[in-house]
């Protein structure tokens, strides 16, 4: 079954917000063994809309239409479905009268505008939608499926995954699913990885490999398609073991790990805590330390020494030029004590465009933890942003490798 995405909304088009429902509708078509050869993104103009969704409907048996049925003026796509197949538009009076209750049980009075959210093309079913107030829409028309979901994306994965895909998945009398696995990696190039991965990277074999890198990361992602159940996982498996084996230390977790989670783990399986001391990133570091739920269970604190005298009266810093490994170990070593933890890890450098005791992109990380401290310098590539988003997160791949007790060579 072929499943084309239209997404709706014209700050899609002019990049004021980003189109993630699109990633993620395709996502979610793959791993269910449904295809999807199209998306279209539209603006909210009535007859642009009509046109996507005819061309939709003529090439593809299911269309899922993203955006467009909220209460504003700007809201159509439920007369662009009309439109587009000749239905009339009916009003549910039922449904009207739960959006007043849902409003008078907030105490408040519904806007008479939210009323449109009643109305549905002639024929189309009203899908429920518990996280917000307008209801899905799902239409049979000349052997095609059309569907219509909120934009906003709890909303519309909710509907995909209880009502759109189970249909889908039905209609097309599927057994079969897509399945990935990401492992995840740090340490290694992309290149590196693709030589060492590379007799398992062949063209249409089952399981697929793919390899994705972002901010210095390397994913490694694995694909399989088969029968519902264990067969996929089976596949999935022995891949997933040599690519363990061969990239060792580098991989760090999979799927939805990151390096937070997995550092978080740790500490808390050493009852150690952790603090920082930064100057290039400007706490950064200490913020993606901060992001989790439950930070403070391992967290105590971090400290920011922009400047090279607070460096020297904060964290006891003595060492000549504070762009060093011996600065950046001293550094680390004061914030542990003047943070009271049992890790902490500490950043300086020249981050750019202009040089500071060391060529711009020089970034120095240092690690200190009960069992040992240590240093390692980094040239970074890219603007000042980037070698400073890079620069963080190798500070949480060096500490987690220290706190694992696999400190790098």
């Amino acid at each position: 079954m072929i499943v084309e995405v239209v997404a709706v909304g014209t700050e899609l088009l002019l990049g004021q917000v980003v189109n993630s429902n699109a990633a993620t509708i395709g996502a979610r078509l793959a791993e269910a063994g449904l295809d999807a050869h199209f998306q279209q993104t539209v603006g909210d103009n009535l007859e642009r809309m009509v046109s996507a969704i005819r061309l939709a409907i003529e090439r593809s048996d299911a269309v899922i239409i993203t955006g467009g049925i909220g209460p504003t003026q700007d809201d159509i796509t439920r007369e662009a479905i009309c439109a587009a197949t000749g239905r009339a538009m009916l009003h549910s009076d039922e449904y009207a009268d739960r959006l007043r209750r849902r409003w008078e049980e907030l105490g408040r009075v519904l806007p008479i505008s939210n009323l449109r959210q009643a109305d549905y093309p002639e024929g189309a079913e009203m899908l429920e939608n518990p996280k917000g107030t307008a209801p899905g829409l799902a239409l049979e028309h000349d052997g095609t499926w059309l569907f219509a979901v909120p934009g906003v994306p709890q909303e519309m994965i909710h509907l995909l995954d209880v009502e759109i895909i189970p249909r889908l998945r039905s209609s097309a009398g599927l057994d079969r699913v897509v399945r990935s696995r990401i492992i995840r990696s740090w340490g290694l190039p992309e290149s590196k990885v693709g030589e060492m991965l590379d007799d398992l990277f062949q063209s249409g074999t089952n399981p697929s490999i793919a390899f994705l890198a972002s901010a210095g990361e390397i994913k490694v992602r694995i694909t399989a398609a088969g029968a519902a159940g264990p067969e996929v996982d089976e596949l999935i498996a022995p891949v997933e073991s040599v690519v363990r084996e061969r990239l060792g230390s580098a991989v760090f977790g999979a799927d939805e790990q990151t390096i937070e989670t997995v550092l978080h783990d740790l500490l808390r399986t050493r009852s150690w805590t952790i603090g920082t001391a930064e100057s290039a990133t400007a706490g950064l570091v200490a913020a993606r330390l901060t992001s989790l739920p439950g930070a403070s269970d391992v967290f105590r604190g971090g400290i920011v020494a922009y400047a090279t005298d607070l460096k020297r009266d904060l964290l006891d810093v003595s060492a000549a030029e504070v762009v060093t490994e011996a600065a950046a170990i001293e550094m680390a070593l004061g914030a542990r004590t003047r943070l009271g933890c049992d890790v902490a890890v500490a950043v300086t450098g020249s981050a750019g465009p202009e040089p500071q005791e060391q060529p711009p992109g020089t970034m120095i990380m240092a690690v200190a933890t009960p069992e040992g401290v240590m240093a390692r310098t980094f040239r970074l590539p890219g603007d000042r942003e980037r070698v400073r988003t890079y620069a963080a997160t190798a500070a949480l791949h060096l500490t987690r490798l220290a706190v694992a007790g696999d400190w790098w060579t």
